[in-house]
Parts: structure tokens; C-alpha cells; sequence
């Protein structure tokens, strides 16, 4: 058993990285019956990225958080900013020495943050905003290009299936990003 949990434990890969991109949504021209005719597209996306493998050398799971860097202005002059946030389940081949492919399939939520002039205040503290939260499934990749053996410049598209999405003229939404990151092999 302990040479069992050896060979699995030295097979582990942990990654974190930091990127920026946009989003593209549904066109306002192409709304959806029950929404309201405005894309959720355009600005910058800083995001925050991480996964652990440790099944078979390149499976595992991860999870990452994207949100608009600046407040936008919806049709009805209100300032929004996104937030989209997901858990998935990773799998990362390698493609070469110098090269590694990272799917992932997941779940996880998209919270709109609409700003008020005025502040609301409970026992948790005082926030400027409020929130309407919807449920996502998750479906993305990218390919991993090292520059070093740890560290690595990743391009990556994701897809975001949106439940309930009616605050924009449809339920899809497209994130484009690159990241730059660093990656522990079989460190633990």
C-alpha cells in the first residue's frame, strides 16, 4: 500500500496563473425570447486560475474566477460588472517537452453586481451593489507553452452556458484570455 500511495503521490502537478482577456456574448441584434436586448461583451477580464492533478499523472480538478476590471452601463443606465466563477474537472496531455493541453468540463456561477448610489448596510458589513446570481456549466481549454520548466504562457477559450441569463440577450457567453502561470511538478 505505502508503494501504492508513493508512486501516485510523486504524480501530482499543482498550477496557478493570473490572465487577462474579454468576453463575447449574444448580440442585442439576436436577443432570446424574455431577455433583455443587451451583450455582455466587450471589456478586460483579469482572472485567477488554479489546478491540482493528481489522478493518472493528467487528471484533476481546478477552478478559476474572471470578472470585468471596469463597471459598464446597462440599457437602462445602471452600472453592472460581471463576475464569472467555476469548478471543473481538468485534464491536462502533454504535447511535447515543452508544450502541455488543458480541457476542462466543470460548473459554477455568473454574479452580476449592479452599483447603487447609496449604501446598504447589515451586521456583515456595508456593501454599494446587488447581486443577481445564476448557475453556469462550464466548458474550456487551452495549451500551456513553457518558457521555463515551471513557468508557462497559456492562450485559452472558455464557454459559459448561463441559466436563467435574462439580464442580456442570451444564455452564452465566450471568454478569450491569455495567462501567465506557474506549474509544481511532482513536488509534493
Amino acid at each position: 500500500m505505502f508503494l501504492a500511495f508513493t508512486n501516485v503521490a510523486g504524480a501530482q502537478q499543482f498550477d496557478i496563473a493570473f490572465g487577462y482577456g474579454t468576453v463575447t456574448g449574444t448580440p442585442a441584434s439576436d436577443v432570446s425570447a424574455g431577455h433583455t436586448p443587451q451583450s455582455i461583451s466587450g471589456g478586460g477580464y483579469p482572472s485567477f486560475s488554479g489546478d491540482f492533478l493528481f489522478f493518472k499523472k493528467y487528471f484533476g480538478v481546478g477552478g478559476q474566477v474572471a470578472w470585468r476590471a471596469n463597471q459598464n452601463t446597462d440599457i437602462f443606465f445602471t452600472p453592472y460588472r460581471p463576475i464569472l466563477y467555476d469548478f471543473n474537472a481538468v485534464w491536462a496531455p502533454p504535447m511535447g517537452k515543452h508544450a502541455q493541453a488543458e480541457l476542462q468540463a466543470g460548473i459554477g456561477g455568473e454574479s452580476l453586481r449592479f452599483y447603487t448610489p447609496f449604501f446598504t448596510c447589515s451586521f456583515t458589513g456595508c456593501t454599494n451593489f446587488q447581486s443577481s446570481n445564476h448557475f453556469l456549466g462550464h466548458f474550456g481549454g487551452g495549451v500551456r507553452l513553457y518558457v521555463t520548466r515551471s513557468i508557462f504562457i497559456r492562450p485559452e477559450a472558455h464557454l459559459y452556458l448561463v441559466n436563467n441569463n435574462f439580464e442580456f440577450a442570451g444564455a452564452r457567453v465566450n471568454r478569450y484570455a491569455v495567462s501567465l502561470g506557474y506549474s509544481l511538478k511532482n513536488q509534493f
